[in-house]
């Protein structure tokens, strides 16, 4: 069996990504590229949105942009234009059909449907053993995540981003297809952080989110009662659900990249890429697999690929902040958005503002939560929750 100078597990985002700027750079030519995913992706089962400046690579399958954004508070209510940025939408099944077709034509690049089962390593090479058999190759990326890694740990707090989502349409013209709620925490908290989550698609179409960032996922009756109550406060009665969407993103300051080797690196959410403090990944993958697809022209240890970063430090004082006292999250972010700058926030989130910028952010919403954390975060030690 041949080996393979780069094997890609699991074609989500993170590993199509990779395979896609790999295919698109001359570099990797004549590299051979295996691509193992567990079955094929035929099915819209997410939807992924970032912010963005101008065209970005994958211009030609967004589904939608917005130039305009709502953010809502009991204290603290805006619209904002987003300029420079537009806030895009891109639907799973257009972006797996749009990488997966690219992909199939490089004579390079071999995609197979097999479950990833183990995972072993030399001093040289990898070996993935799949439900099929097993490949060898130089260097592998593999985005299977595990999430019982960051729950056993006990040194950073774990949090999720979790939601259900409703795509609705209505009889009557409610929605505001130029502007998205981007955070609306004008509902009951009941001791989380909690808000919904708009995009307009049209005045009778839209997507509609009820949203947490808290440790612990409720039911699904709780999300779509959340739903349910926010439609009847803004009087919208007559309408369909035509489809659903539920998910949970870890946010964690963990150092996934600890577990980088010589020859193997976790990618994706199993990497470590989900923005921690937002759970935006799809644009952070972006940037990520640009950067190693550049690093892998001049380096072969992809342990040099991770550098530490003060943004992970900011990540960290605002989970830790959740964590113990989940309920703040609504004053925090309102404080965040009526001090700065729409764009300045982004700008942070992207991890692209200078270091007095960030001071300037930091002091717009410090408190004695936010200096105590601060210290604490300094000297991390085993997490534990404020006394009641």
């Amino acid at each position: 069996m041949k080996t393979y100078d780069y094997i890609i597990a699991g074609a989500g985002a993170a590993g199509l990504q990779l395979a896609w700027f790999m295919a698109n750079d001359p570099f990797f030519r004549q590299k051979q590229i295996l691509l193992i995913e567990k079955e094929p992706k035929n099915k819209n089962d997410r939807t992924w949105c970032f912010w963005e400046q101008g065209t970005g690579p994958f211009e030609e399958i967004v589904f939608r942009v917005w130039e305009q954004a709502y953010f809502g508070s009991k204290g603290y209510s805006n619209s904002f234009s987003l300029a420079p940025y537009a806030y895009k939408m891109i639907q799973a099944i257009d972006f797996y059909t749009y990488i997966l077709d690219f992909l199939k034509q490089q004579a390079n690049i071999h995609i197979r449907y097999e479950e990833v089962k183990d995972i072993q390593e030399t001093d040289t090479k990898v070996r993935v053993n799949t439900s099929k058999g097993y490949y060898t190759g130089n260097k592998l990326f593999s985005s299977i995540f595990d999430p019982q890694e960051i729950q056993i740990q006990k040194k950073h707090p774990v949090l999720s981003q979790h939601f259900i989502g409703w795509f609705l349409k209505t009889e009557d013209p409610v929605f505001n297809p130029g502007e998205i709620a981007f955070m609306d925490f004008d509902i009951p908290q009941r001791g989380n952080t909690r808000f919904m989550y708009l995009l307009p698609f049209s005045k009778h179409e839209a997507l509609l989110e009820y949203t947490l960032f808290s440790e612990k996922l409720l039911t699904d009756e709780e999300y779509e009662k959340g739903i349910e109550d926010y439609l009847q406060e803004k009087n919208i009665r007559s309408y369909t659900v035509t489809a659903k969407e539920k998910g949970s993103i870890p946010m964690t300051s963990f150092n996934f990249s600890k577990k980088t080797t010589q020859h193997h690196m976790p990618i994706g959410t199993a990497g470590g890429w989900t923005k921690a403090s937002t759970g935006f990944t799809f644009k952070n993958t972006t940037e990520k697999t640009k950067q190693l697809t550049e690093f892998l022209k001049h380096n072969t240890d992809l342990r040099k690929f991770n550098t530490p970063s003060r943004f992970s430090f900011y990540d960290r004082i605002l989970l830790d902040i959740l964590f113990r006292k989940n309920e703040l999250g609504s004053m925090i972010f309102s404080k965040l958005f009526r001090k700065n700058k729409p764009q300045t926030i982004l700008r942070f989130l992207e991890e692209k503002t200078s270091f007095t910028q960030e001071l300037s952010i930091m002091w717009s919403v410090a408190d004695r939560n936010f200096t105590g954390t601060f210290f604490r975060c300094l000297v991390p030690r085993s997490i534990k929750k404020y006394d009641s």
